[in-house]
């Protein structure tokens, strides 16, 4: 049953504004900030502590693995309980988390805190996705998931350089403890939010039905490949930036944020007008670009106008694959298809680091520089996003058909 409370304009045209896609919206541009502000910092603080490029990449992908473990109640979850009190206990977990941060005198701290994450973030991601679908139009689904990511372009032009001033002034464990007071609010914010009961005689059932929707497969791929390669970004860009000397490198995510907030309601409004091939096949091409950039980035205007590209690529490809996933399947099973769009993008942040982080030590082990190992795994990072243009090409017609029949259905 669709909801009551959608608005809509003045002209007639229903409104992406209701109170409560407000609220989720709200919601997320905190979480994103707290998010983004920490998983840049992770990397840095584990090369403070001795880690090496190598370790480096392990820890970054460890939330990944129980992310990926909890995957299988998820689906079940969503169908069974309250999407506001999943969305609180994730919180919870995450504040956890944080703690465990500020508390790490080791990698194994960092480690059980990345454990930890991951649980929280397992739900967190597919339910806010659902929440924030089932508070829009079907009208308006485009273009409303495309400002609902805008909550994480916000958060990625503060939250990395925001984190390194904090550092700066007040060290690591202080910014992890004022992640976890903030995530505080979402806590709150997340019990007051107000959303639809599940079905009285609904049952608590753990099936392959409920974990994975066999419609958003190949969607669900093709994030793998793309969510992997935009991980080696958050993973290492700071510390490949630090390596060639330039102090202010947080002003790449700052780049990628600003442009976002152009690209991403560009991108959902022609996405609606011409279909998700018109912004996902350029958007992709853009991506693998911009990794070519950064590796022959050597000055600060350079990282600048690769987060530029990076932002016209992946800012404009994730949402649109999201937007497809939730209009590959009928709107009840929406919590189902974002956890299965989740496993690829866990997937990818779980193995793609940690190949990245090899590839970096084993150009060093035969003499080349830290610069150079660098470089050279973001050119490498081209493949999976050409392997992911491949498959979205072979599946085009395949995937048009079935969002046709989704729709007269």
């Amino acid at each position: 049953m669709r909801r009551s409370y959608k608005s809509k304009s003045t002209a007639g045209k229903e409104s992406i504004w209701s109170p409560a896609f407000i609220s989720i919206f709200v919601i997320n541009i905190i979480l994103n900030l707290n998010q983004f502000m920490t998983t840049a910092l992770i990397p840095k603080f584990a090369a403070h502590l001795g880690a090496t490029a190598t370790i480096i990449g392990i820890v970054t992908s460890m939330f990944a693995i129980t992310a990926l473990g909890v995957r299988p109640i998820v689906g079940p979850s969503s169908s069974y309980f309250k999407k506001n009190n999943l969305l609180a206990a994730s919180t919870a977990i995450i504040i956890l988390a944080f703690i465990c941060y500020s508390l790490a005198s080791s990698i194994s701290m960092i480690i059980a805190g990345r454990l930890l994450h991951g649980i929280g973030m397992g739900f967190l991601a597919p339910v806010s996705l659902a929440l924030a679908s089932d508070a829009l139009p079907e009208s308006r689904i485009a273009s409303g998931i495309g400002v609902f990511s805008l909550g994480q372009a916000i958060a990625t032009a503060i939250g990395p350089m925001l984190g390194l001033e904090l550092v700066q002034a007040y060290g690591y464990t202080a910014v992890f403890l004022i992640s976890a007071g903030a995530t505080c609010l979402v806590l709150v914010l997340s019990l007051r939010l107000k959303t639809e009961a599940p079905a009285p005689n609904q049952r608590f059932t753990i099936s392959l039905d409920n974990i994975i929707a066999p419609e958003v497969i190949i969607p669900t791929i093709i994030m793998f490949f793309l969510a992997g390669a935009f991980s080696c970004i958050n993973s290492f860009i700071l510390i490949y930036g630090g390596a060639i000397g330039i102090e202010e490198i947080g002003l790449f995510f700052t780049a990628y944020a600003v442009c976002l907030l152009f690209t991403r309601p560009v991108s959902g409004r022609i996405s609606e007008r011409y279909g998700v091939s018109a912004t996902i096949i350029p958007g992709m091409l853009i991506f693998a670009l911009s990794f070519v950039v950064i590796s022959f980035s050597r000055s600060l205007p350079m990282f600048i106008f690769a987060g530029a590209v990076s932002a016209c690529g992946y800012g404009i490809c994730q949402p649109s694959i999201q937007t497809l996933c939730m209009k590959l399947v009928p709107s009840e099973r929406r919590g189902v298809a974002g956890n299965t769009n989740y496993i690829g993008v866990d997937a990818g942040y779980l193995i793609t680091p940690s190949i990245a982080g090899f590839i970096v030590s084993m150009v060093q082990d035969k003499g080349g520089t830290e610069v150079n190992g660098y470089a050279a795994m973001y050119r490498f990072m081209t493949i999976p996003i050409l392997i992911a243009f491949a498959v979205f090409l072979w599946n085009r017609k395949h995937l048009t058909a079935s969002k046709a029949a989704v729709d007269q259905s």
